[in-house]
């Protein structure tokens, strides 16, 4: 069967997306074996070059390997630390996330207007799945913090999911759209507690924050999400350690 690829996308991104869905899907388990180039030029419809870019994908994804002569074999899904950011891993994210469960009050599509850009760093006028809540450490006595998740619209069918879900939401998209999240930039901001805040956080009207803005991306390039994070300033301490690079 031929896959339908679009004309306005790089077809080697099609074949590759279609690829890593099967294989989070158990179409080829690990340890199994792709279908050879030929047999991939075949079913697609494309270029040799077009199924080598697809493959190189993958790789890039650690969901398969290629050795001359052996093949392109599935492997299992790395585990989160392996992808790393400048100060923290993804695995730091999960940890986090995973200690201080998410309540969620709102699930809803937002048109990012001028002043949401401004604080998301996303196109105006594009819709966004908003997912807002708090996060709460298990038996603490105040809130963490204030969280904000602006979900692409191609994966806002996991807001179905989250009925129940109080962990980090970027494996959720992972598996359920078989994409890898390869790169998280953060930015760190100081802000003022506003009074639509001030009463769940307990703290005073503009009380100093700390305002934290994630950008997800998968290594196609493509955001998958953004997270805002607002902590009252005495609940929120980042840390980072420097070494010097020997010449």
């Amino acid at each position: 069967m031929t896959a339908d690829i679009g004309e306005a996308e790089h077809r080697y991104l099609q074949v590759a997306r279609t690829l890593r869905t099967e294989i989070v899907n158990g179409v080829y388990p690990v340890g199994s074996q792709l279908p050879t180039e030929h047999e991939l030029c075949a079913r697609f419809a494309v270029s040799r070059y077009t199924i080598r870019e697809a493959l190189r994908r993958l790789r890039d994804d650690n969901l398969v390997t290629s050795r001359p002569r052996t093949g392109t074999t599935v492997v299992p899904r790395v585990s989160a630390n392996s992808y790393a950011q400048d100060n923290m891993t993804i695995n730091d994210l999960l940890a986090f996330a995973q200690g201080a469960e998410l309540e969620i009050e709102s699930t809803r599509m937002v048109t990012i207007d001028t002043e949401l850009a401004g604080r998301t760093g996303l196109p105006v006028g594009d819709e966004w799945l908003a997912v807002l809540g708090f996060r709460q450490a298990a038996g603490a006595e105040y809130t963490h913090c204030w969280t904000e998740y602006y979900i692409n619209r191609s994966f806002a069918a996991v807001g179905r999911m989250l009925q129940r879900h109080t962990g980090p939401i970027f494996p959720l998209i992972e598996d359920l759209f078989g994409i890898s999240v390869v790169e998280v930039h953060q930015e760190i901001g100081a802000v003022l507690v506003t009074p639509e805040l001030a009463g769940s956080l307990n703290v005073p009207v503009g009380s100093p924050a700390v305002e934290v803005r994630r950008t997800y991306r998968t290594s196609d390039g493509e955001i998958a999400q953004v997270t805002i994070n607002t902590h009252p300033a005495d609940r929120f301490r980042h840390a980072m350690t420097l070494r010097r690079v020997k010449g």
